[in-house]
């Protein structure tokens, strides 16, 4: 399945792309489990679909905090822009006058009542599930960055017929672990915080946590080797930025945050099972997911390009390279 060329054309209401995007809701079957056996208390699952109508079908999901929104075409979302500004949108490197992009949506909702043991396979079957609606039988590419890439891997593993092309960035076939004993450590505070009746505090000690393990050493020295407090127990200039970022961030709950913490730690895949041309861009300064684990996913798999992504920013080098990633994705996209 190539991605076509498309000519130009007079402009008709009928068949212009949807740049705005449309919500899919695709309700749960009624006997729908976990791998954990576990009941989701969300009765549908949502993502929102973008682009011509019969164009080729992009799957596109990101880290822990991103929603449906890819792309907002009016910038009237200052507050929550679409998570890939700049990467996707009509003529950027996902383009959106030229795929249909799905952007999902992932499980469990907010507010979350309790903690799921959900994995990337069970979000891997809810995104089949939204194929299915739309009756897509196969997608040209499942582009995917963090835990979204992630469940790309794992979507390739258990729908080995139903993808082409996998574009990976910053994940492997396993949770490394001394990222899960990072991502444990998290855990602990938020669940701290919940039983403590603080859980704003718990949230705000684990995101700053988090935030180590997202950005790269050298950019910590670049920019926080300032002088020490006056005293003990004051702030050094990098706890005063994690300060400020832990207490900012409210993009999630307790319940949330533990159930997808812990989807990451769990997430494992046979490479061998994966049939689609595999495109993975690894970051040497990534902290959560070590370059050596991808080189190691790249040996293993049947096709793939492996690409070095250098970046100060670590694990967040996909948010914030915003033109190093249009080339990563345009290159998964081409003929």
């Amino acid at each position: 399945m190539n991605a076509p060329t498309l000519p130009p054309q007079a402009f008709d209401p009928s068949t212009a792309p949807d740049l705005i995007g449309t919500d899919i809701i695709v309700a749960l079957p009624t006997d729908f489990r976990l791998q954990s056996g576990m009941k989701l208390e969300q009765t549908d699952v949502v993502a929102r679909l973008y682009g011509p109508k019969d164009a080729p079908v992009v799957v596109a999901a990101g880290g822990i905090s991103a929603g449906r929104v890819l792309f907002a075409k009016e910038d009237s979302t200052e507050t929550a822009p679409g998570w890939w500004e700049g990467v996707a949108g009509p003529g950027e490197a996902l383009d959106l006058n030229r795929f249909r992009v799905l952007s999902i949506e992932f499980a469990p909702r907010l507010p979350a009542s309790k903690v799921y043991t959900i994995t990337t396979h069970d979000q891997a079957r809810l995104v089949k599930l939204l194929l299915d609606k739309i009756n897509v039988d196969k997608i040209y590419n499942f582009v995917g960055a963090s835990y979204g890439a992630m469940i790309g891997l794992a979507f390739a593993e258990l729908y080995p017929d139903a993808v082409e092309r996998l574009c990976i960035i910053s994940a492997a076939h396993r949770a490394h672990p001394m990222a899960t004993a990072f991502r444990g450590l998290q855990r602990r505070m938020l669940k701290f915080g919940q039983d403590n009746g603080k859980p704003a505090e718990g949230i705000s000690l684990a995101r700053q946590l988090a935030m180590t393990t997202y950005r790269s050493d050298a950019e910590f020295s670049e920019r926080f080797d300032g002088p020490a407090p006056e005293a003990a127990g004051g702030n050094y200039v990098v706890c005063q930025y994690l300060r400020a970022r832990g207490d900012a961030y409210s993009a999630t709950d307790v319940n949330r945050w533990i159930s997808m913490s812990d989807s990451l730690d769990r997430h494992r895949v046979d490479p061998s099972k994966i049939k689609a041309k595999v495109f993975l861009a690894a970051v040497p300064t990534d902290r959560l997911v070590p370059y050596d684990d991808m080189k190691a996913l790249h040996e293993q798999l049947r096709d793939s390009v492996f690409i070095e992504f250098p970046s100060l920013y670590g694990h967040d080098a996909f948010l914030k390279e915003i033109k190093l990633v249009s080339d990563i994705v345009r290159t998964s996209l081409k003929e």
